[in-house]
């Protein structure tokens, strides 16, 4: 073949190449395949709704463009109720989230409620049988009432029991028993209950006040210490009230139609693969979450309410303490009466009529050792003031876990609750930002604006709340919505009763966490649980770009062990218990 005819030739080929290139992609363009697979994949709607080839007589009611169109009537529909559906539940994937926190440690809580009580009840249980023998089936019922009133006062924030009360009571009910038993045996025969003594002494003890100042001790640090586990179980109602109704607030019909804007309308032109602008996705968010976005401030005093009360419950082990020391208070209250046992029968002759002859001698039963129970005659005050004031050192003594014992106290809990909670001060202002996380590619060179594909967003970007959308340009706000306006109110209530009834409590503007810092700085006490191998280790994950801490999967509780066992340390060492036991022989000789 001649060269003079190479380069002609070369010259059609290239031609018909071209024409052939511009043929296949008319034919794609003319084409709506890509649209119909991402209908499919996200099941959207049936793939007879999605035409095979775009059409311009459609009559579009969001969608709108000049153009070809692979969308219809019927497609706009399925991508209203697919947008809705979709966003709801994103918005209930992070809700999820801080409501399993909320809803989990507050379980977490009344189970360590429900140990530091069960153990609590049969260390004052072990007094009476072991120390008052003639007195402990009686006193049983009464024992029994006392810590089921104290449990449900934590347990039911709208129960109407009052600790004060609860303890009076029993102190009421234990008054005929010490009297009748301890102070005039000789009354116990003539003496049952229900009978006009024992209804004299109970409704008199107050008045007679034969256990000195301990029962009123008892009740005002009981009360004190119940009062923030009480408000911290309300707490976590409310928290759990106001995500339920976050989750529950539907999506405005303007909301709607900027979603399908944003998600699905660039579908219609065949753009499947084309990501929102990060800042047209906020103002769409933003938009939408307004009434939501209104939480926030009232929100983060919420979060430091919740701080606030966690540290009252846990930080100094004040509610272990109470109810630990309910034993040592109630033994000290009963050796009281015995100490001043003269006095009390002579006032209760004179109230109550004559009940017995006056006492000689009384037996006292302190519980300072396992030695058998001590005699000590009336006429030494001075020995049995010091007996009463050693009497209460070993039982009131706080207890601390076993080594072997691998559940978390009440101060580990509130610590990993309280690291968690504080990551979530501003979930309801972040929320816009991270929805769209998980809609916006980072570092492309265009992005959809709502009409065109875009190079950069150039709207105003509006901030949170429902005034700040007054300038959104893509949203159009009409008002706060209702449901999430009385969810607002509600948790503006709640926020004003605890600082008003506990001043002082959501003010502070950061937030330490419990325990010093010398905690954390690799030495560790027992109850910190740091003998583990860290299987109670928090895990955080990922999710759409947020890292989230979840609380690993068991339930906590506290198990004390016995005091009387070999394996329960005191906080004292041996030596100082062998002093006081010195010291108190000393004072009986």
């Amino acid at each position: 073949m001649p060269r003079a005819l190479l380069p002609p030739l070369t010259l059609c080929w290239t031609a018909l190449l071209l024409v052939h290139l511009s043929v296949a992609s008319a034919s794609r363009s003319h084409s709506c395949r890509e649209v119909k697979t991402a209908f499919q994949l996200r099941q959207i709607g049936p793939l007879k709704w999605v035409p095979e080839t775009p059409s311009t007589d459609v009559d579009l009611l969001v969608c709108k463009h000049d153009g070809p169109s692979c969308c219809t009537r019927k497609m706009e529909e399925s991508y209203r109720v697919a947008v809705v559906r979709e966003t709801v539940q994103n918005i209930r994937s992070y809700s999820f989230e801080l409501k399993f926190l909320l809803s989990g440690h507050a379980a977490a809580f009344q189970d360590t409620y429900r140990s530091l009580f069960s153990f609590s009840q049969g260390h004052l249980s072990s007094l009476f049988e072991s120390g008052y023998t003639s007195i402990s089936a009686a006193v049983a019922p009464h024992v029994s009432t006392l810590f089921s009133d104290l449990s449900l006062f934590i347990r039911d924030a709208s129960s109407n029991i009052s600790v004060e009360a609860a303890v009076h009571r029993f102190y009421d009910n234990l008054f005929p028993l010490v009297h009748t038993h301890l102070i005039s045996p000789g009354a116990a025969a003539a003496v049952t209950d229900g009978n006009n003594l024992s209804d004299c002494l109970r409704m008199t003890r107050q008045d007679v006040n034969p256990f000195g100042h301990h029962a009123r001790a008892m009740a005002e640090e009981l009360a004190e210490a119940l009062r923030a586990a009480r408000e911290l179980t309300r707490a976590f109602s409310v928290g759990e009230e106001v995500m339920n109704g976050t989750e529950v607030a539907p999506l405005t019909k303007e909301c709607t139609r900027a979603l399908v804007k944003m998600q699905y309308c660039p579908h219609c032109r065949g753009l499947t693969l084309i990501r929102p602008c990060g800042a047209y996705c906020l103002n769409v968010m933003r938009g939408c979450l307004a009434s939501l976005s209104e939480l926030d401030m009232h929100w983060r005093r919420y979060v430091a309410i919740l701080e606030d009360l966690t540290l009252a419950v846990a930080g100094e082990h004040s509610l272990e303490l109470a109810l630990l020391r309910i034993r040592g208070q109630v033994n000290e209250a009963i050796l009281y009466a015995q100490l001043h046992g003269p006095r009390l029968t002579a006032t209760v002759d004179k109230v109550c009529g004559q009940s017995s002859v006056q006492p000689t001698t009384i037996k006292m039963v302190p519980t300072v050792t396992d030695s058998p129970p001590l005699s000590t005659n009336q006429s030494d005050p001075p020995a049995m003031e010091q007996l009463g004031r050693l009497s209460h050192l070993r039982s009131s003594l706080p207890l601390k876990p076993a080594k072997s014992d691998k559940d978390r106290s009440l101060k580990q809990i509130a610590r990993e609750f309280m690291n968690y909670v504080g990551r979530y001060k501003a979930f309801f202002a972040a929320l816009p930002e991270m929805l769209c996380e998980g809609e916006v590619v980072r570092d492309e060179f265009t992005c959809w604006s709502g009409d065109n594909v875009v190079e950069s967003y150039t709207g105003r970007v509006v901030g949170n709340g429902v005034h700040a959308q007054r300038q959104n340009p893509e949203v159009r706000v009409r008002g706060p919505d209702h449901m999430l306006t009385q969810v607002k109110d509600r948790l503006e209530h709640f926020n004003q009763e605890i600082q008003e009834s506990m001043p002082g409590f959501g003010h502070r503007e950061s937030w330490e966490d419990l325990g010093s810092g010398e905690e954390n700085s690799g030495e560790c006490d027992d109850e910190d649980g740091c003998q583990g191998s860290g299987e109670d280790t928090p895990k955080i994950y990922s999710t759409k770009g947020t890292d989230v801490v979840m609380a690993p999967p068991h339930e906590p509780s506290v198990r004390y062990s016995n005091p009387g066992s070999s394996n329960a340390p005191l906080t004292l060492p041996t030596f100082t218990i062998l002093i006081l036991t010195l010291a108190l022989q000393w004072a009986l000789n």
